[in-house]
Parts: C-alpha cells; structure tokens; sequence
C-alpha cells in the first residue's frame, strides 16, 4: 500500500513534469487530462488501507474523517496560493513547479510508513504509580 501511494505521487509529478516539456498541443492536454484523472483520486483507497491497517477498523470513519479534512484544507490552499502566485507572476509556472516538488515530497514521505497494526492494550490499568500496565 505505501509502495502504491508512492508510486502514484511519484507518478503525478512525473506526469506534470512531462506536460510542463512538451509542446502545448490538444493531444498533449487531453493524455495529460487522462493521466491525471487516472491517478487523481487513486490514493483514496490506498490511503484507506493504510489507515486501517494501523489503526483498526474501529474509529475508521473518525479517521478517515480528518485524512479527508486536510486534503479538503490542503486543496483550499493549494487554490488559494495558485491564485496568488498567478496575480504576484503573471504566470502558473510556480503552481506548476510546486506540484511536481510536492509530488515528489509526498512519495518519499510515504517510504518509511510502518503499516504494521499498532499495539493496544487489552484491559489497562493504572497503578498507583502511574504506570499503565495491560492485563
């Protein structure tokens, strides 16, 4: 699953990168159009997987609720700060140079995830020390 989601983060930006090379062409923009809606909302359920992977199924709906949020948040920024790069330059190419960094960010970041369940404790109690021990 982290492989996956690299892979497609890494993929995203190399798809920019491409557009931002080639010629402006109609062929060009509808392939670059069909790339990235093949790979747009992809990571959904991977980024899914993950997350109930490490966390359970339990509070899932919980979970995925704030993954959901700060890509919500993120999308407003990234819109936002498009806009204002545009008004300030006069151009996208910051916008476009910044997907392809932050594509790239987002694969590697990916790498190091441990999707291994993380422990619970069964039946915690607190000793008079402070000290949480699982029965």
């Amino acid at each position: 699953k982290k492989l996956g989601l690299s892979f497609i983060y890494a993929a995203r930006a190399v798809v920019i990168s491409i557009l931002l090379v080639m010629p402006k062409t109609e062929l060009t923009l509808y392939l670059f159009a069909a790339a990235m809606g093949v790979l747009w909302l992809s990571t959904v359920p991977l980024t899914n997987m993950v997350v109930a992977q490490i966390f359970g199924i339990r509070y899932m709906a919980t979970l995925y609720g704030f993954v959901f949020v700060s890509h919500q948040l993120g999308s407003f920024l990234g819109v936002w700060l498009g806009g204002f790069l545009y008004d300030m330059t006069g151009t996208y190419d910051l916008v476009w140079y910044a997907g392809v960094v932050l594509g790239l960010v987002a694969a590697l970041v990916h790498l190091p995830i441990d999707e291994k369940p993380l422990a619970r404790l069964s039946a915690a109690s607190v000793e008079r020390s402070g000290n949480v021990t699982s029965q």
